[in-house]
């Protein structure tokens, strides 16, 4: 078998992964730990644009009291992005980490 034969068998084999493969209990921390990165991943990438916003003329006037909730909200707000549909990372992790637990399996790992 050539190399690019066996690159496009190991392909269909990853597209063959399943939640079906794996115990539910297992697909639902997977699901949830996918759902969780995103949040994250989108309050870290919001988190630049409130660091530009000048809270010292604002109602509570700044300080780090303000700078702390402010990390907390951001936070929270990722959340409610990715639970309002998000962006696609939490399907394209969850995807991945199907995989990873399908071939764990495969090879003779907890699952």
């Amino acid at each position: 078998m050539s190399p690019i034969q066996s690159g496009v068998s190991h392909i269909s084999s990853v597209n063959r992964a399943s939640p079906e493969t794996i115990s539910p209990q297992v697909e639902q921390k997977i699901q949830k730990s996918s759902k969780d990165f995103e949040s994250v991943a989108i309050g870290e990438m919001l988190q630049p644009m409130f660091d530009t916003i000048d809270n010292s003329k604002g109602l509570f006037g700044g300080g780090n009291a303000e700078k702390q909730f402010r990390s907390l909200q951001v936070l929270e707000l990722g959340k409610q992005i990715s639970n309002a549909g998000g962006v696609g990372i939490a399907h394209q992790v969850y995807k991945k980490m199907i995989e990873m637990q399908s071939d764990r399996q495969k090879h003779g790992g907890k699952g």
